[in-house]
């Protein structure tokens, strides 16, 4: 067995999982790639990562599924789930589901690194005193409503009550990484 730590990149855009692996061998890591959720069980039976990079966004999946199956295969992974489409109710899901940090996009392999390093919370994290905006509640809602329906945007639309077009041109102005 290698003494070199395996991490798991879990990411469908090409040029970043080839930014990341490239720094993260030169970091001496083992590094392995894989674009789809329905994959990562396949590659678990031939290695066993010790670290994992998730994006939230997988092509139509959802990522959060991905940290559930490598939290079910080993429980002291440590896994850092990326986003382009950062919400408080995904951040929330990915910690409850194992992940040991959440980072928005862009990320570097240091921001990643250290994420991995984080064990327990900082209580010196700054309070803030701004108020949450209508825009960014409502862009909340409808992310959490998306995990939910596992990124269905038809069914997003249904059960906010809205037409799909509106959501979908919504979702446009925001783009979902």
């Amino acid at each position: 067995m290698s003494a070199s730590p395996y991490l798991l990149i879990v990411d469908d855009d090409a040029s970043f999982v080839r930014a990341m692996r490239r720094s993260f061998e030169r970091r001496g890591y083992e590094v392995a790639v894989c674009g789809l959720v329905s994959a990562v069980p396949g590659l678990l039976q031939a290695v066993s990562p010790q670290f994992a990079i998730v994006d939230l966004k997988l092509g139509g999946e959802s990522g959060l599924n991905c940290v559930r199956l490598l939290k079910e295969h080993d429980q002291l992974m440590r896994i850092v789930v990326l986003t382009g489409f950062a919400s408080i109710a995904t951040a929330v899901e990915a910690i409850k589901l194992g992940a040991c940090h959440y980072l928005a996009k862009p990320a570097n392999a240091d921001d990643i690194e250290a994420a991995f390093g984080k064990t327990a919370g900082d209580v010196s994290v700054p309070l803030t005193t701004r108020r949450t905006t209508l825009k960014t509640l409502e862009w909340e809602r409808i992310h959490e409503m998306l995990v939910e329906t596992e990124f269905n945007v038809s069914e997003t639309a249904r059960r906010l009550g809205m037409h799909r077009r509106t959501l979908a041109r919504k979702l446009a102005k925001r783009q979902v990484v």
